[in-house]
């Protein structure tokens, strides 16, 4: 461990955690609105005109890839690349950085699945009463809600990381 740290040093470490963040919330993400578009599948077959209801809770479950995308902007942004040139970080200082990144990593990655849950069970909304499928999309704002959470909380650390 100590040769990892020596060779790629506090920038290593923050980078990994951006990588992270947004490996695992687009895998959450993929994940999630596969689940969504499976579901979705058999409606649309039967109902196509129900396509766009359908279409709308299958990318729900997407926005967690975009919070990590926007948490590695952040952790590009306090290192400095955007003003000409990576900030050296020290062992510790790219571990705050790291340890920033776990909040939408973790958050990012287990609430597209749960969201992605509450979509697929929301396809039903659509197939049996096409007009209620508003109150599906609401069921799946509350998880998105703790997304929007964790994201916040990778980005207020990350704004007093260094």
């Amino acid at each position: 461990m100590q040769v990892l740290f020596e060779t790629f040093g506090g920038q290593g470490l923050a980078f990994l955690g951006a990588a992270l963040a947004v490996v695992l919330c687009c895998v959450g993400s993929a994940k999630g609105t596969g689940m969504v578009g499976e579901a979705a599948a058999g409606v649309v077959s039967e109902t196509p005109e129900h396509f766009s209801k359908c279409l709308i809770l299958q990318v729900l479950p997407g926005t967690q890839g975009l919070y990590g995308i926007v948490a590695w902007f952040f952790v590009l942004f306090t290192l400095g690349a955007f003003s000409g040139g990576i900030v050296s970080l020290t062992i510790s200082q790219g571990m705050v950085v790291f340890c920033s990144c776990l909040p939408i990593a973790i958050g990012g990655f287990l609430s597209a699945i749960a969201q992605a849950r509450v979509a697929a069970a929301s396809i039903n909304i659509v197939a049996k009463k096409p007009n209620e499928a508003s109150k599906g999309i609401i069921l799946c704002g509350i998880v998105e809600f703790y997304a929007i959470l964790s994201l916040l909380a990778t980005i207020l650390l990350l704004m007093n990381a260094l």
